[in-house]
Order: structure tokens, then C-alpha cells, then sequence
């Protein structure tokens, strides 16, 4: 279908990034586990696990936008079941944001693990229904969709570091000793 090839590059982009991002967010994991705070399963749960979805969904949209479809129909079958998937996934993200204790979410962790992702996945799942009359505007929706994605799981993934180099460092006598 040559509405998709026209995306190739873009996705070929897009999805090794996603990938590559996965990968230093599993290396960024690792070195905090080395000093976990309290209740870091819930907070990890809240803020880590998102950013890792969310790579995750934009490196299978680039696998499916990047695979050789002969129409449009099931490839739009597959963003609206991704966006209704994460529409969903956002809301539980939002219920392990409030009822975790490790820390106080504010404005922007409310945008950025919630709304943002959930405007994403809203995108695709619109995309879904644009498709048939207006394959266009849906790649569209879709490119937007991936890209909002990356830029919050990046976001994310560097709000997570900070907070944990500002606030979990060792204080004292330990840093003295090291």
C-alpha cells in the first residue's frame, strides 16, 4: 500500500528510537535498584512502568506501520484496539498515581503520565475510524500519536532519573566514604 511506504523512513526512525530508549530506560532501572527508596514497587508502578509502555507501543507501531499490508483495514483494526488499550492502560496509570505514597504527584506528572498518553491513544483510536474515508489524515494521526508517545516516555524517563539522583542519593557520612 503506498500511503504506508511513504511512511517507512519515519517509522524506521521512530521505532529505533523507541527500542533504543527501552533499553537505557531497563540500564536506568537497574542502577536505581541499587538504592530503592520506600514503596518503590507502587512509584515504579506510577512513573517507571508507563515510560516503558509507552516505547513499547511505538516500537510495535512502527513494526506494524513498517509491515507489508495490502489495504488499510487491519492495520486501522490495530490502532484502534493500541488506542483503546492505552486509553484504559492511562486510566489505571492514573488510579496507581493517586494511591501510591512514595511521592506527591504534581501538574505535570498529572500531563505527562496521564493526559498527554491518553491524547495519544485517543489519536489512534480516531485514526482507526479516519482511516477508511481519509488514510491521510489518519498516518497523520498515527505519526502524531507515536511521536507525542516518545517525547512523554523521554520526558518521563528523565524525570524519573532526576528524582532519583536529587532525591535518593546517599546524604551525610555516606558520601564522605565514597
Amino acid at each position: 500500500m503506498s500511503e504506508l511506504t511513504d511512511w517507512a523512513n519515519f517509522y524506521v526512525i521512530v521505532g529505533s528510537s523507541a527500542g533504543a530508549l527501552i533499553g537505557l530506560q531497563f540500564v536506568v532501572i537497574t542502577l536505581i535498584a541499587q538504592r530503592p527508596p520506600v514503596q518503590l514497587k507502587e512509584a515504579g508502578a506510577a512513573f517507571a512502568t508507563p515510560s516503558v509502555v509507552h516505547f513499547a507501543v511505538v516500537l510495535l507501531l512502527s513494526a506494524v506501520l513498517g509491515a507489508p499490508w495490502r489495504g488499510i483495514g487491519s492495520v486501522s483494526l490495530i490502532w484502534g484496539l493500541v488506542g483503546l488499550s492505552g486509553i484504559l492502560y492511562a486510566v489505571v496509570v492514573a488510579r496507581r498515581m493517586k494511591v501510591q505514597t512514595a511521592y506527591l504527584p504534581v501538574f505535570e506528572d498529572w500531563l505527562f503520565h496521564c493526559l498527554l498518553p491518553c491524547a495519544a491513544y485517543l489519536m489512534l483510536f480516531v485514526a482507526a475510524f479516519v482511516s477508511h474515508p481519509n488514510v491521510r489524515v489518519a498516518l497523520f494521526l498515527v505519526a502524531a500519536s507515536t511521536l507525542l508517545l516518545l517525547f512523554v516516555g523521554i520526558h518521563n524517563a528523565w524525570d524519573t532519573v532526576t528524582y532519583h539522583i536529587l532525591t535518593n542519593r546517599p546524604r551525610g557520612r555516606d558520601v564522605q566514604d565514597r
